[in-house]
């Protein structure tokens, strides 16, 4: 007889790991656990995980997720931000595992792709903010996996699609409004910043909707998951952030045609007629009706015509939404006042 558990965290297990942490999880704080193995299993299932792939998780929280990744054969990379989680981690994971070789937790004394990973790690830890890591240890993922702090999964989603390109799909339990704002397409009433930003990376959709019972505490907000596949960028001159430039532009007064909203950028209300018209878009449009292309041709028309005369307010442009500048990618629309704890639902402004 073995007084090993079993291989995923139990309800009773996850308050006592909370109580030996000195959480107290609150609606307020955003600070909610997945309970259910049954989530955990179907949120594994839909991101498709192979044995042996190399997974990134951001906010393993207590390890529900986890488990459940490397239950799935998967080596776990795990990001977390809370020091006190992370300390957590290795030995909640070993006591379900007890073979488990574990790496970390690495904290940030020194650059993140130097850290020494042992070969035979099945989980690596890094205590750092998801927005701050630039690098990964060990072999690229392939694969990101998470139960997402809500008022940052935005960010988090574009900084990791654009820092690290090998990562070929991904699977994230949202807020149930984020989810469908991240799988609109064009034309749908809450389409807009992230929809197009998302679709320059990957094909994105709303896979299932989550329950609140299967969090403690249980939420205020319904959760879904969100899959992304990710696919090439469109074909243009125009750089990403002079795409993403223009989408911020296009939606930060969404009643505005595109030849008033983009007049700023274009440097005239003319010179953004002319550019909309040599991007095959109906000046009289508004930017919920246009696609990732369509903003990626409007991009280069503006960065041709800024060529052909003094370089102009879009070669300048410091876009928000873009990781490229070295500030994470944000969406205001999205952001909200509360700090929901890592791996647990919050609340996002409608």
């Amino acid at each position: 007889m073995t007084d090993t558990p079993g291989p995923l965290l139990g309800p009773a297990e996850i308050r006592q790991l909370a109580e030996r942490a000195g959480i107290r999880p609150t609606k307020t704080l955003g600070q909610n656990f997945v309970l259910d193995g049954g989530t955990v299993r179907k949120i594994v299932r839909q991101a498709a995980v192979q044995p042996g792939e190399r997974v990134v998780e951001i906010g393993p929280g207590l390890g529900s997720l986890t488990l459940g990744l490397l239950e799935a054969g998967a080596d776990v990379l795990a990001v977390e931000i809370d020091p006190v989680l992370a300390r957590l981690l290795p030995a909640t994971a070993r006591a379900h595992i007890p073979d488990l070789v574990v790496s970390g937790p690495h904290e940030g004394d020194r650059p993140v792709e130097d850290v020494d990973v042992d070969a035979a790690a099945r989980l690596t830890i890094v205590l750092a903010d998801a927005l701050d890591v630039r690098a990964l240890p060990g072999r690229s993922p392939t694969a990101l996996v998470a139960n997402l702090p809500y008022n940052v999964s935005v960010p988090v989603l574009l900084t990791f699609l654009e820092r690290f390109p090998t990562l070929e799909r991904v699977l994230v339990m949202v807020q149930a409004e984020v989810a469908d704002r991240l799988a609109a397409p064009p034309g749908s009433r809450v389409y807009g910043v992230p929809s197009a930003k998302v679709a320059w990376y990957a094909d994105a959709r709303r896979t299932s909707t989550i329950g609140r019972s299967v969090f403690w505490p249980v939420p205020n907000v319904d959760s879904a998951l969100v899959r992304l596949d990710r696919r090439e960028p469109p074909v243009t001159a125009a750089t990403r952030a002079q795409v993403f430039a223009v989408v911020d532009t296009a939606f930060a007064q969404r009643r505005k045609m595109l030849r008033s909203a983009l007049a700023g950028l274009a440097g005239s209300a003319d010179a953004a007629v002319a550019a909309l018209e040599a991007a095959g878009v109906d000046p009289q449009a508004r930017g919920e009706r246009v696609d990732v292309d369509g903003f990626a041709r409007i991009a280069a028309a503006l960065a041709d015509a800024a060529a052909a005369r003094t370089p102009g307010p879009l070669a300048d442009a410091a876009p928000t939404g873009t990781a490229s500048a070295g500030a994470p990618p944000t969406d205001a629309p999205l952001a909200d006042a509360s700090a929901p704890s890592p791996g647990g639902p919050g609340t996002v402004e409608p």
